[in-house]
């Protein structure tokens, strides 16, 4: 009785748990399986595949960018404007952008097939701040108006050789504050630069040569460089004062003023013009440059007024050499050119006469950045702002498609697609044998 009253109930119990499973199975909903792996859809402006690092194109051209740069930027000459919408025809592939510290040594060791044309850029914003930050995309690069690719890209900043450039044809008072001021040049300096320094008064003397921007030699230099400058006195070459007509302390400064010496008879005396020989200091110190290897930045860096009278190179025959030789010419300018309004006026120059701020141009023409200031703690400051512009530039590089080397003229002009930007860079620049191996 007690088997059969056990067997009732397991029997009980086990038909209560299947109706609870059927009733549970009723109560919960369906999962809907997975759906499908799908093939993602094609980009519709992607013409081959996509390479890490590359980018998209087909693979012909991506292994042409890889074993040889020059390859990759054959095409036909286009003169798009920047600005315009849609897929870049001109910059088909991102250029070589080496590594942060790297960027020295791939332009000293990039094997050059074809014609590559290197720029220092310097972009500022329009309170005359240095803009960092820019990227490869917002440059553009014209040559004789023909939209080049660029090849290379790179923010380090660059090992300077530095030919310091004084002019000693300054007034007194001026002198006297360039003196002042040459103590601060060696700060605004790194170990890595190196420093000439050459002086002009009636001709170029080269006062050092290359020697380290941060070594013994160099503050002793500057300071045997010192002169006292010229005397601000008016000549008088007619009247009872035609005599002598500069005097110190009532005496003549110089007897070959006086009447009957080689300015002129007893009755009228011809002043010799003033003598300011700025073209053969740039061209010595050109030359001097253009020793230095591959990879460091050349630049002249002038300190002067900007006059120039009675050189013997033409301003047209050192600024080619300037442009055939990678050279940028930077400058503080002093005494008169510093007033306000100045750079103006002296644009305008009568033939025969003196050029009073020649400076300026040499400036312009290289890619290189001016200075004015007045004062001694103006100047001291000018050293370290322009030799942070100089060492904070932005490197470019493309292979030009003009001849290999024809010996003429190729106009750049580099352009950033952002608002309110001012690009400096050198105008052009002359093809070099020493170019090319």
């Amino acid at each position: 009785m007690k088997l059969g009253f056990t067997a009732i109930a397991l029997a009980a119990l086990l038909s209560s748990s299947l109706s609870l499973t059927v009733l549970a199975q009723q109560q919960q909903p369906s999962v809907p399986d997975a759906p499908t792996p799908q093939a993602p859809k094609p980009l519709s402006d992607v013409d081959g595949p996509i390479t890490p690092g590359i980018g998209a194109g087909d693979e012909q051209s991506g292994t042409a960018s890889s074993s040889n740069p020059s390859v990759q930027q054959q095409r036909a000459p286009s003169s798009q404007e920047p600005g315009n919408q849609g897929k870049d025809e001109v910059q088909t592939a991102p250029p070589e952008i080496p590594t942060a510290g790297e960027g020295v040594d791939k332009v000293t060791t990039l094997i050059m097939h074809v014609n590559f044309v290197e720029v220092p850029v310097t972009v500022k914003d329009t309170k005359g701040k240095l803009v960092s930050g820019l990227t490869y995309r917002d440059f553009k690069v014209f040559e004789n108006d023909t939209r080049e690719p660029i090849a290379f890209f790179t923010t380090d900043s660059f090992p300077l050789s530095i030919a310091f450039v004084l002019d000693q044809s300054l007034t007194s008072d001026v002198m006297a504050k360039v003196n002042n001021s040459l103590g601060a040049i060696q700060g605004a300096l790194t170990p890595y630069d190196e420093v000439a320094v050459f002086s002009y008064n009636n001709g170029a003397q080269e006062r050092t040569g290359f020697t380290g921007a941060q070594s013994g030699r160099l503050p002793a230099v500057l300071a045997l460089t010192k002169e006292t400058g010229s005397e601000m006195l008016v000549p008088i070459n007619d009247g009872p004062m035609a005599g002598c007509n500069v005097r110190q302390n009532g005496n003549c400064v110089d007897p070959n003023l006086q009447p009957g010496r080689s300015a002129g008879g007893n009755t009228f005396m011809t002043i010799p013009k003033e003598i300011h020989t700025l073209n053969d200091a740039i061209l010595a110190a050109a030359k001097e440059l253009s020793t230095r290897p591959k990879g460091r930045r050349r630049i002249i860096y002038v300190i002067s007024d900007g006059k120039e009278y009675g050189s013997k190179a033409k301003y047209a025959e050192v600024l080619r050499y300037l442009q055939t030789n990678k050279t940028a010419v930077y400058g503080t300018l002093v005494g008169d050119s510093a007033r306000w309004g100045e750079s103006y006026v002296s644009r305008l120059h009568i033939p025969g006469m003196m050029y009073d701020n020649l400076l300026a141009k040499y400036i312009l023409a290289t890619g290189g950045t001016p200075d004015f200031e007045g004062g001694t703690d103006g100047i001291e400051k000018s050293y370290a702002k322009i030799a942070e512009e100089a060492r904070n530039q932005y490197t470019l590089g493309y292979y030009s498609h003009q001849p290999f080397i024809d010996g003429k003229f190729r106009k750049i002009e580099v352009r950033v697609d952002r608002p309110g930007m001012e690009v400096i860079n050198k105008n052009g620049y002359y093809p070099s044998g020493q170019d090319y191996r």
